[in-house]
């Protein structure tokens, strides 16, 4: 099954990627949940904000690598996908998109609360009413496109650090530190669970990458966005959470749901309290707002995988925003306030999100280990494999904490999902991802094609706008002979000629002769177990390219080296300035870091073809 490679207009620099995921973290996790966290733990909760964002970082380095090396709309559903196969793809896709779409509704339900705090006089249903309008609102937002998003999440984003900045200021100086005495008083095992609570706050960070189609410059600004969000709202909440405890008495700390704009108030009076309430109403925009944005593209990458019905992947020829996924989503959104109690489903959406988090740690080492040739992300985790490794149990833990009625009703979501991928999906499954790539390493290569290998190829040229040349197309009509056991030039040489003969209406054994004779001259060995046998012929307008591998070796009379690689090239005499860009073109190839690791790895000609197809090197202008 391909892929539909939209000609999207890549809106979001840097700082609007920056805000799409800091603007998605500062909201509840900050403004609502240090309270619930501090009757739990106490004054560590400091520390519990600190180990949560200890426990993001193996998410945040996978995320960071499968969205540097595929920059698609969807995020994880995409990167799982493609990895592990159709049904856990289209799991996680339905997660993301239910987890979003629920915590935006609950960000949404938020500024109705503080309303009531403005008007005490709001019933309920006024309250619901407040929110389904700015739903409505940031949906007209998200339909004019994901430069509107990012433009709004810059202003709002900005206005909301730099309040949290002036909080922090004023009131550092006068923070009690008696309120930190008795530190930890219900106990390591009470710190570690509030801050499997709290962990979820980081999640925000997904949804950079479910927009990462819409990113410009994605190898670069995909990683930097993520570090960048994740590191400035990592040091917010432990500043923030620190100056809360010191300034709020731990009773009132404990029983109040709006802690910050108590801080704000000891420090600075009413206005304070006023300001941060502002603070809280615009984070509650941002987080609903790059939600939408985030939550949508989910449907959006399933229905152009078949995977949903295809009226998802409609969109605007003038942004190609997806509106029919905006407004499902929205939609969504509004049922969930208007009807339901989304308490314990909130924490259902975070176990669902851990669950997403265990598969993108299996993800990067399914990509690796099946030795997919265009996966290159730009962007590597360190620490491979022990930090994915570690994580994958880290979240199981995390996942069993949560209680059993949050994974009893994410396993009924995932039967329902099990129902739908029967009935719908499994037709249309993808037949070849990571995973087959890892089992043909070590069962049978019949089991595995080139598709994906194509897809990721597509994404790369996409990601690093690599405009083709006359030697792409040339390498991708290539013929590839690949030799098992040793052979000597000569054999070697003969196989080239009786391939490319017939392409030139040419007689086999004179091409044979022609290239023993150039060998004869001077050998095409070229060290470093390249070699690359060439030759003029008789004809106009004439060139072609034979890729040969061994891995036993090539023996040429002139090197005691054995030659792994050897490129055949022949043409005309009036192609002869053509012939020494091939030349040119693939010094460049074979010089670069991992040509030869990977060209000798490659277990398909798909494969090989992509170790030449992926380079970066300088590609010729002309059109010929």
């Amino acid at each position: 099954m391909g892929i539909l490679l939209l000609n999207t207009n890549k809106s979001l620099g840097l700082f609007g990627t920056f805000c799409i995921g800091a603007g998605s973290m500062i909201s509840s996790g900050l403004f609502v949940l240090p309270a619930i966290a501090f009757s739990a733990t106490g004054p560590s909760v400091i520390l519990s904000y600190a180990l949560a964002s200890l426990f993001i970082v193996p998410a945040l380095f996978s995320k960071a690598e499968l969205a540097s090396a595929m920059p698609k709309a969807g995020g994880s559903y995409f990167f799982i996908e493609r990895s592990l196969g159709t049904l856990p793809g289209l799991l996680t896709g339905l997660a993301n998109w239910f987890s979003l779409a629920l915590k935006s509704a609950f960000a949404l339900l938020g500024i109705g609360a503080i309303a009531k705090l403005a008007f005490p006089d709001l019933s309920l249903l006024q309250v619901k009413i407040v929110a389904i309008s700015f739903c409505a609102l940031l949906t007209i937002i998200n339909l004019t496109g994901i430069g509107s998003v990012g433009r709004a999440q810059n202003v709002l984003v900005g206005i909301v650090v730099a309040i949290l900045c002036v909080y922090v200021f004023m009131g550092v100086g006068k923070v009690d530190v008696l309120k930190f005495k008795n530190f930890l008083p219900n106990g390591g095992e009470a710190l570690l669970a509030t801050a499997g609570l709290v962990v979820v706050s980081f999640g925000g960070l997904k949804k950079i990458a479910m927009v990462a189609e819409e990113i410009d410059n994605p190898g670069r600004n995909i990683p930097l966005g993520m570090f960048l969000a994740f590191s400035t709202v990592s040091v917010l909440y432990v500043v923030v959470v620190l100056v809360t405890v010191g300034l709020v008495d731990a009773k009132d700390m404990a029983e109040s749901l709006t802690p910050i704009s108590l801080g704000a108030g000891a420090v600075m009076g009413r206005a304070g309290s006023v300001m941060l309430a502002i603070a809280a109403v615009l984070a509650f925009l941002t987080t609903a707002n790059s939600g939408i944005a985030g939550a949508a593209r989910s449907p959006f990458a399933m229905s152009r995988d078949e995977l949903l019905p295809k009226f998802m992947q409609k969109s605007t020829k003038k942004t190609d925003t997806p509106y029919v996924a905006i407004i499902f989503t929205s939609g969504f959104m509004a049922f969930v306030i208007a009807f339901l109690s989304i308490k314990n489903l909130v924490k259902t959406a975070s176990t669902m999100m851990l669950v997403v988090f265990v598969l993108v740690n299996a993800a990067v080492v399914v990509m690796r280990e099946g030795k997919v040739q265009s996966y290159r992300p730009v962007f590597r985790s360190p620490l491979y494999p022990w930090i994915q490794g570690a994580a994958i149990i880290l979240y199981c833990i995390l996942i069993y904490e949560m209680g059993l009625l949050p994974l009893i009703t994410t396993g009924v979501f995932g039967l329902i999902g099990l129902g739908w991928y029967a009935i719908y999906c499994k037709a249309r499954a993808r037949k070849q991802t990571a995973l087959i790539h890892l089992v043909e390493r070590v069962t049978s290569q019949a089991l595995a094609d080139d598709s994906l290998e194509s897809e990721l190829r597509k994404i790369v040229h996409e990601r690093d706008e690599i405009v083709e040349d006359r030697f792409d197309r040339l390498v991708k009509l290539a013929e590839v002979i690949d030799i098992q056991g040793p052979i000597s030039s000569q054999e070697m040489l003969a196989e080239a000629a009786k391939r490319l003969a017939p392409r030139f209406e040419a007689s086999e054994s004179d091409l044979h002769n022609l290239f023993l004779q150039r060998e004869h001259e001077s050998s095409t060995e070229v060290g470093e177990g390249i070699a690359i046998p060439h030759v003029i012929i008789d004809g106009e307008h004439l060139f072609d390219i034979i890729l040969v591998r061994c891995k036993d070796g090539i023996s040429f009379s002139t090197s005691a080296t054995p030659v792994h690689t050897a490129f055949v090239l022949v043409g005309s005499r009036d192609e002869r300035n053509y012939h020494l860009r091939a030349l040119m073109a693939i010094a460049q190839i074979v010089q670069e870091p991992g040509f030869k690791e990977r060209w000798l790895e490659s277990t398909s000609p798909e494969q090989m073809k992509n170790t030449m197809l992926l380079s970066k090197r300088k590609r010729a202008k002309e059109t010929d």
